[in-house]
């Protein structure tokens, strides 16, 4: 596999590349809604590229910060097989399919240099694995990769604090610098909103690039460290934040993926000089074992209210982990007439049923059923 004009790049100079085998490195940007075409495509052309003389092998993998970014690697018998390939006709029209599904690709090629184990060499056994004080399911903080629509990867993460300590805790986490929005070249923070409901604390946070990296970045700077430590006694599950595996524990523990995510053609946000938004935060009461079933149909109602140009709703972004579901929304205005609860007919009426009634009054009427969550800080970088 290669990239669609990879064709174009110059042939490896060393004269070990007649005998050295070759790795190639396709990065892809699949474009927003694409995925499912794109994977058919790979599925389609990776058998045509596995009957090519001189082919090996080939793996297809997606980021685990970013969904909209994946990379296939391919290696070769040598780099002309690989060049007589991709020079030719047939390569042209075996990679016509990906042409409609992907943003950017960057290609690169190896000689391979050295190998462990080295080719022949008997595999020595390894160890058995220390048992782990958590399942595995616990243990990565990303175990999937996080939703990225234009070209914005959304995640959040929650957690309870004791009955009682909200305002201090509410205190704590308004009351410090903000972090350095530039993680790496290519990875940039771009806002983090905080909410309360409660005693649930949620933090939303957008990111251009890798969300791992940027999680790890904010969480090396000392200002936030010495917030997370502050609020430590207030927390209903302890952590310690110092420790990698607890740290990464809380972190999967806390995680509240984003499900999906919707923008009114027109949204511009502010910093790029479009009209001034509120954003809102909704915690729904869902009942048990509903909480998939109402972040899809909140879904399908925000697509819907984004379709209208005359809707106050500009975007939109639905997270969930398992019954906890959290709808944080960008509006033009407040209108404070709209109904307080979903209406009574389509996904609305059957949203109402998967939630538990009662409740604040939604005064924005926004809120789809949800209680309206408490802003404590709203961070865009600029």
């Amino acid at each position: 596999m290669t990239t669609l004009d990879d064709r174009l790049a110059p042939p490896p100079s060393s004269a070990a590349s007649t005998t050295a085998r070759l790795r190639v490195v396709l990065l892809l940007d699949v474009l927003d809604g694409r995925q499912q075409q794109f994977l058919q495509a790979y599925e389609q052309i990776r058998h045509q590229v596995a009957a090519v003389p001189g082919h090996i092998s080939d793996q297809l993998c997606q980021s685990l910060g970013n969904s909209s970014q994946w990379l296939i690697t391919s290696e070769w018998e040598g780099s002309e097989p690989f060049l007589e390939w991709v020079e030719s006709a047939a390569h042209r029209t075996m990679v016509e399919p990906l042409h409609g599904c992907v943003r950017d690709t960057t290609s690169l090629r190896f000689l391979v240099a050295r190998q462990t184990p080295e080719e022949g060499a008997p595999r020595t056994a390894k160890p058995p694995a220390a048992p782990s004080s958590a399942p595995a399911d616990e243990i990565d903080p990303l175990p999937a990769p996080p939703l990225c629509s234009g070209g914005v990867v959304r995640h959040a993460i929650t957690f309870t604090v004791k009955p009682g300590s909200e305002p201090e805790v509410a205190k704590l986490l308004s009351d410090y610098s903000a972090p350095q929005a530039r993680v790496d070249d290519t990875t940039r923070l771009l806002r983090t909103s905080l909410f309360m409901y409660g005693n649930r604390v949620v933090r939303a946070v957008e990111v251009a690039g890798d969300l791992g990296n940027a999680l790890r970045h904010v969480a090396a700077q000392p200002e936030v460290r010495a917030v997370e430590a502050a609020i430590n006694p207030y927390l209903e599950e302890e952590r310690d934040l110092t420790a990698p595996a607890s740290a990464r524990a809380f972190f999967a523990r806390a995680a509240l993926p984003a499900t999906g995510h919707e923008s009114a053609a027109a949204a511009v946000p502010a910093a790029e000089g479009g009209e001034p938004l509120t954003r809102l935060a909704f915690l729904y009461p869902v009942r048990p074992g509903r909480g998939a079933d109402a972040a899809r149909l909140l879904g399908t109602l925000d697509a819907e209210a984004v379709a209208d140009p005359s809707h106050p709703l500009a975007t939109a972004t639905v997270f969930r982990r398992e019954d906890t579901v959290v709808r944080v929304i960008d509006v033009r205005g407040l209108p404070s007439d709209g109904p307080a609860v979903p209406g009574a007919d389509g996904a609305s009426g059957v949203l109402r049923e998967l939630l538990v009634p009662g409740g604040p009054v939604d005064p924005t009427g926004l809120g789809l059923g949800g209680h309206p969550m408490t802003p404590v800080t709203d961070r865009a970088s600029r």
